[in-house]
């Protein structure tokens, strides 16, 4: 089943101009544009790989389909920048020269650096030998859906995979200063992130913008442990005011799982309990379709299909996101933002809270949904969250 169309954070950001709209101008001063992250060995362009092995091809191809309510506009947009008359168009991916930025030679002696960049090491080879162990490797196709989530800031040349629910909001944030359209993090509210339409997405560009960027840019992600990201995002979307998703996702969780729900449940979709969200998720006919701030990383991502440099963990925010800026020569007064923009009296979801979540569901309930993230629990080294599941 598809998934929905979210409507609240973590959206989609359309404008590829990337320029602000009206008086916003005088707030988001412009910064100088660095230089190339990569350094070219000699003999070589930009499109050539250093790396000895066969490079992959991929496959740009339009698989969209129409679907109630879509954006006409946006469809044709689509559709003529990615038609195929006869023949697909192949090209090669993942040749980007050092897989990860080079520490200078100064980091290179000082631990803390040389300790953060061996655990970047560490997570690659995991992530990697999970993809060869669990996905098979002979069709290595990525369409436009596959980078729909990426965003890309080209004056640093980062491409970032949004994940709902693991410091999406302040990445977007930190983008947005790094690509001079703010001077900072803190002036930038939640709305302008998600609804400014000022970053753009690497789907909106051509094959041959997508092509360059997936080999010359940075490449990063960041991941949450599976079952604390699924509580939080429950707590963010059913126990607070949404008129999205009540609605939408809401009303058919009481109407498929509730017995002897209310008129007014049935009416409004508000009061979603735990267990009945559960329950629409481990639905292989759930009564509605998927979403982003509860979809597997691995199917957001395609981490078996692109090659990612810099894999972050929201546990580790602060020190990995801040490892990411040194990397990439960011401004020095530029460091990860912490603040918590939406129900900023509520406590973050932590460990303790997901596990009072968690007990209210049976230990074959738990497993199910164990079994549900299983790649993204090995794919990013989480260990098992309760000690009955195998």
């Amino acid at each position: 089943m598809e998934s929905q169309q979210p409507k609240k954070d973590c959206v989609p950001s359309n404008n590829q101009d990337g320029k602000i709209q009206g008086n916003e101008v005088a707030e988001f001063p412009i910064v100088n544009q660095r230089a190339s992250l990569y350094p070219i060995p000699n003999g070589l362009t930009k499109h050539q790989s250093t790396d000895p092995k066969p490079n992959m091809l991929f496959v740009i191809k339009d698989h969209q389909k129409k679907s109630v309510g879509a954006n006409p506009a946006r469809t044709h947009k689509r559709k003529r920048k990615f038609i195929i008359k006869k023949s697909p168009v192949l090209i090669a991916i993942n040749g980007s020269f050092p897989n990860l930025p080079i520490l200078n030679l100064e980091d290179r002696n000082d631990v803390k650096w040389k300790s953060l960049y061996e655990t970047q090491r560490e997570r690659k080879r995991i992530m990697r030998e999970t993809c060869a162990k669990y996905k098979s490797n002979s069709k290595r196709i990525i369409t436009p859906y596959h980078v729909s989530r990426i965003f890309v800031e080209d004056k640093y040349r980062i491409l970032y995979c949004e994940v709902p629910k693991a410091g999406c909001s302040n990445w977007k944030r930190v983008l947005m200063v790094l690509n001079g359209l703010a001077s900072s993090t803190r002036v930038i509210q939640h709305n302008t992130v998600h609804y400014g339409n000022y970053l753009k997405r690497l789907d909106g560009f051509d094959r041959k913008g997508i092509n360059y960027r997936l080999n010359a840019y940075t490449k990063m992600l960041f991941v949450r442990e599976p079952f604390e990201k699924l509580v939080s995002a429950f707590r963010d979307k059913f126990e607070h005011p949404n008129n999205y998703y009540h609605p939408v996702f809401g009303r058919p969780i009481i109407s498929r799982y509730r017995v002897n729900a209310t008129k007014e449940a049935l009416r409004t979709g508000s009061g979603v309990k735990f267990k009945e969200f559960i329950q629409y998720l481990l639905d292989v006919h759930r009564p509605v379709g998927m979403d982003i701030h509860w979809d597997h990383v691995n199917r957001l991502c395609s981490p078996c299909l692109i090659d990612y440099d810099f894999i972050g963990k929201f546990e580790t925010m602060e020190e990995d996101a801040n490892f990411f800026l040194h990397l990439i020569n960011a401004p020095q007064n530029l460091t990860f933002p912490r603040f918590k923009d939406r129900h900023s009296d509520e406590e973050r979801t932590t460990t303790q809270i997901m596990q009072q979540y968690f007990t209210q569901l049976s230990p074959a309930q738990r497993q199910r949904s164990y079994d549900f993230y299983y790649m993204d629990y090995l794919m990013f080294n989480y260990s098992k969250p309760f000690e009955d599941l195998y």
